[in-house]
Formats: C-alpha cells, structure tokens, sequence
C-alpha cells in the first residue's frame, strides 16, 4: 500500500501552466501504475491520465489530450501532471492514486482510499 500526498495546485489565468505533484511513501511505488482525478463542484470525480510502472504508457482523458503530460520519476516516488494551456473547466481538486495495473477507462469506484487533493483554479 502506498500513501500519497498531492501538491502544487494554484490559481492561473486561462491559457497558463501548472505541475502538480504527488509523492507517495513507501518501497513498491515503482511496481503501480498512477492516477490523475479530478472533480470541479458539483459533479462527479472524473479519470484525467494515467502511467504504468515505467512510465513507458501514459493514457488521457479526450478533454485534456495534448494539454497535459502525466509522468513519474521512481526514484523520488512521485508522479507529476504537466498542465499547459489551461481553461476555466479544468477548475477542480486534482487527486493522484494507484492501482496494480493500467487500467484503459477507469472510474473513481475502483480505487479505495482518497487524498486531500490539491485545487486547480483557473480564471477567464
């Protein structure tokens, strides 16, 4: 089991950048697979991007493809969401998890436990 703590939100105007981060404790980070959620008030948490172990296969959500860039460095345990370009609906608190496996359309009812989260905010 891995505990994750994530970071690095903020507020930004429309069309800025941001890198969240999430660090996770513990030796087997390297063998999950990561997670980016997000969920903006009043509606469901929603999948943004995932990474295997090697980080050798990321996946996104059509709403942010080409606009962010989930990547890992498993030697400092954390994974990071490179935010370019960013709209006024990207507005929510992001939150990182792991699975054993890359799974291609993932939900938030298959993960457990959920952390504080870091809030995105952006302005038009």
């Amino acid at each position: 089991q891995v505990q994750l703590v994530e970071s690095g939100g903020g507020l930004v105007r429309a069309g800025g950048s941001l890198r969240l981060s999430c660090a996770a404790s513990g030796r087997t980070f390297r063998w999950y697979a990561m997670y980016w959620f997000r969920q903006a008030p009043g509606k469901e948490r929603e999948f943004v991007a995932a990474v295997n172990w090697s980080g050798g296969s990321t996946y996104y959500a059509d709403s942010v493809k080409g606009r962010f860039t989930i990547s890992r460095d498993n030697a400092k345990n954390t994974v990071y969401l490179q935010m370019n370009n960013l709209k006024p609906e990207d507005t929510a608190v992001y939150y990182c998890n792991a699975a054993s496996t890359l799974m291609l359309n993932p939900s938030s009812s298959d993960f457990g436990s959920w952390g504080q989260g870091t809030q995105v905010t952006v302005s038009s």
